[in-house]
């Protein structure tokens, strides 16, 4: 009977977390919708903490921090982190949706491209 209890509690609470992560979530994506990147900030440092345990969670978390900041004309803080995203989960489907918002940022000018944003040394 005691066994049955503990496994009810520490099934509810981890069910509870992952509700409580999928929700904050869903709310980031709503407030993206409507515009609101200070929202969806917001909300996705609670995902965050409710996400330690599920790192397959983290390279969403990262692209939709990326899109907003795009939103809000940080253009070279949206490139960092699609090259983060790139960088730390290069085989998910994320690395490959940065890769594209990378290209369409330098296409339209708001991220130059690495020939060009390597600093040239000063000579004297």
């Amino acid at each position: 009977m005691r066994f049955m209890l503990i496994a009810a509690l520490a099934l509810s609470v981890t069910g509870c977390t992952r509700w409580s992560m999928n929700h904050h979530l869903n709310n980031a994506y709503s407030a993206y919708d409507r515009g609101n990147c200070e929202q969806v900030t917001r909300e996705l440092s609670k995902v965050e903490r409710a996400s330690r345990a599920r790192p397959y969670v983290w390279p969403e978390v990262s692209m939709l921090r990326g899109l907003c900041l795009e939103r809000t004309m940080m253009f070279i803080d949206a490139a960092q982190t699609y090259q983060f995203i790139i960088a730390t989960y290069p085989q998910s489907e994320y690395a490959y949706r940065a890769r594209a918002r990378l290209e369409t940022l330098q296409s339209l000018g708001h991220y130059p491209l690495r020939s060009a944003a390597a600093v040239r040394p000063t000579q004297f």
